[in-house]
Formats: C-alpha cells, structure tokens, sequence
C-alpha cells in the first residue's frame, strides 16, 4: 500500500429507495440485572443534563450498550456545523458558545454511572479557531481526574486538519483510544460526507494521532451500504493500515430517515466474517465487524479483547477478531435467535 494514491472522490449518484431491514438486524431488550443498569445509566444522563451519541444518533445497540456499563456521550453542543448526509445529528452554521462548565458536568455524569469504559464524541465546530480541542481537552482531562479507573475513548472531529490543534489535544492526554472515522471508502465523500472532509483529511490526522502519542491506540470505522463495492472496503482497509490504525470497525449503515442518504446494499452476516479476516491479515490489532456494529458499539469491549486475547465476551451482530496470541476463528456472530 505505501505510496499508492487515494482514489479521488466523484460527485453524488441518485440513490435507491429504502429497504426493508433483513432478518439479522432483529435485536432483544435487556432484562433483570442488564434492565437495572440500563435504566440507571439512563437517568444519570437525564440527571445531568447530557447529550449521548447513543440517542442523538438513534443507535440500534443503545439497549445492549448501557445494559453493559458502556456509554458514548456527545459534547461541545447537539448540533453539528457540517451536513453529512448519513448522520442524524441536526445541522447549524453558527452553535451556541461552548458551556463552560460542560467538563465538570461530563465527569460528575461519568463517575454516577459506575461505567467501564467512556466514549466521548464530539460535533463538528468549525466556528472555533482549534475546532473545540482545547475544550475536548478540558473534558477528557475532568472525566480521568474523577473516574482514573474508567478506560477513556475519544471519538474526534477532523479538527478541519489542523495538526497542531491536534497535538494540543493530544499532549499528555490521558486517553486510552483515539478515534476518528473516514465513514466511507473515499470515492463517496463526495456523496456521504459534507464537502469539508475528505478521506485523505482524516487519514492524516489519524497518521499524525498515532506520530504524535504511539502508546495510545488508534481506531476508526467505515460504513457499508452507501455505494462502495467489497473490493473498495478492501482497499479502505488498507490505506488505514498504512496510516497506522490499530483498530477497525465495519458496520451496516441504516438511514436515520426518509431525508438522508438511501441504502444502497445489506450485504449477508458471512461477508462481515470475510472484512474481519481482511482486517487482521492487514495487522490490525484488533477488529469488530458486522451488521450491527457501530464504531462506538461496545467500545469498550474491544478494547479489553485487544488487550486480553482470552477475554470470551461477545458483541451481539458482529465478528470480532484480535491479534495473535488469539485462535485463528473469529468470536462467532450472536444473535437473539436460541
């Protein structure tokens, strides 16, 4: 892959009508114990007053993600200032000032819910002249202080490609995982992305992430069904490899309405298996792929199985695979179905 150029996005293509969802994407709600904790993590996000990613984005695994002490939570605003056209987050040129007190808020919210592992997400602020970092920063910084024990996940903007707003952000950070999504193979960034990203934007601040701070863990996600052929998502998978990702997520993208980007494919649950294979062959330490992975789904169970290959917990719709040592068969995909 070194050296070879990324393919150059094209403009947008008519999309096909929507489609039903296929049998696989039937999930169950929790019960007992798992229904106790979710209904916990619940209230504290209400309690304080925060915004989840988990509900922004109406993520099909909230229920099993919660249930698990894992959660994801959006700052720096509800809005975003890009339009991409899968996402379900709302769109506005000029947001809100920056709460102040929002750090604080996040890790009293954060250290009440007795979690695992934290995904913080953020919203596109390019209205800021560091695109929000110092104030991603601050936030990271309040949640370690409060909860040490609690493994830390950043799921970033592109900062608008600036590295030294990146390398602020990074400096001494406390993060577990770096994360960022190229979303698409980068022939449709064009079509699913708004026109400020790009793929070769987000590979170099993900190549520069892992420059910058080697000891923290690099991830990012890619989207089917929004056009791209299986060779392409062979292709993407590589060119994060190159930029020195550690870990990947593959998911189905499902529309969040009738007014976003239509699905252009379901591919089968066995052609998942075939990405995470692909995947681990490219040296990706680790890997969870299937039609119900999103990039912060059981985040932090990815994490532990990358760090502990004997670790047997499960995400539900996906193949997961780690690096050796590990058996070479994938944790097989689970499903509700006895």
């Amino acid at each position: 892959m070194e050296g070879k150029p990324l393919p150059m996005a094209t403009a947008a293509e008519p999309r096909s009508p929507s489609r039903r969802l296929p049998d696989w994407f039937r999930t169950s709600l929790p019960s007992g114990e798992e229904q106790a904790t979710f209904n916990a993590t619940k209230a504290a996000v209400k309690d304080n007053k925060l915004h989840t990613v988990c509900e922004e984005a109406r993520c099909p695994n909230i229920h099993e993600c919660w249930a698990s002490g894992d959660a994801t939570f959006m700052i720096a605003g509800q809005e975003c200032t890009r339009g991409c056209r899968f996402c379900a987050v709302g769109t506005i040129k000029r947001p809100p000032p920056l709460d102040p007190e929002e750090p604080a808020h996040l890790a009293q919210a954060v250290a009440s819910m007795n979690l695992r592992h934290a995904v913080i997400t953020v919203v596109n602020r390019d209205d800021l002249p560091d695109s929000g970092a110092d104030h991603y920063k601050q936030c990271i910084e309040a949640v370690a202080t409060t909860s040490p024990d609690v493994t830390l996940e950043l799921l970033c903007s592109d900062l608008a490609g600036d590295l030294e707003a990146l390398a602020h952000l990074l400096d001494q950070s406390p993060l577990s995982v770096f994360a960022h999504n190229v979303e698409c193979v980068p022939r449709l960034d064009a079509t699913v992305r708004d026109a400020r990203a790009s793929f070769a934007q987000s590979i170099s601040i993900l190549r520069e992430a892992k420059r910058l701070r080697p000891d923290i863990i690099t991830k990012s996600s890619l989207m089917v069904g929004v056009g791209e052929t299986d060779e392409e998502i062979d292709e993407a998978l590589g060119f994060l490899r190159e930029a020195g990702v550690d870990l990947v997520t593959i998911g189905q993208y499902l529309a969040p309405s009738k007014k976003h980007l239509a699905v252009d494919r379901f591919p089968e649950p066995q052609r998942y298996d075939d990405w995470a294979e692909k995947a681990m062959e490219l040296g990706f330490a680790g890997v969870a792929s299937g039609p119900l992975v999103r990039s912060s789904y059981k985040a932090g169970l990815l994490v532990r199985k990358t760090r502990d290959p004997n670790n047997e917990e499960t995400m539900l719709g996906a193949y997961v695979r780690v690096a050796q040592p590990h058996p070479s068969s994938p944790t097989p995909l689970k499903t509700d179905e006895p």
